[in-house]
């Protein structure tokens, strides 16, 4: 059950980025992966191999768009932006999760309520 710094749970890195992308704004790949560290408090570490096929896989399912455009330090870059589609399965991914994760705390830290 050992986990890795740069291993996350199946299905967490796609409500990872749609979250990220909920907020701020068009961002391109390395953005959405520098900012999941960061919010992550850099427990995270992701790479390329890691971030593009999530954002490929939700474009494909139509839960993100991109488009090209020039970065910061002027090269071309592909920027992803939520959808509507993807807002809504966004709202439903967070409620399974916060549901699972709630499950999960009761074990982690039983009570006399819960035994």
């Amino acid at each position: 059950m050992e986990q890795r710094k740069n291993e996350v749970l199946p299905g967490a890195l796609n409500l990872m980025a749609l979250k990220t992308l909920s907020t701020p704004g068009p961002l391109h790949g390395y953005g959405i992966a520098r900012r999941i560290e960061l919010i992550s408090g850099n427990a995270l570490q992701l790479n390329h191999g890691t971030i593009y096929p999530a954002l490929l896989r939700l474009e494909q399912m139509g839960r993100i768009k991109s488009e090209w455009g020039v970065s910061e330090n002027n090269r071309r870059a592909k920027y992803y932006s939520i959808t509507r589609g993807g807002r809504k399965r966004l709202a439903a991914e967070e409620e399974v999760w916060r549901r699972a994760s709630d499950v999960m705390l009761r074990f982690l830290t039983p009570s006399e309520e819960n035994l």
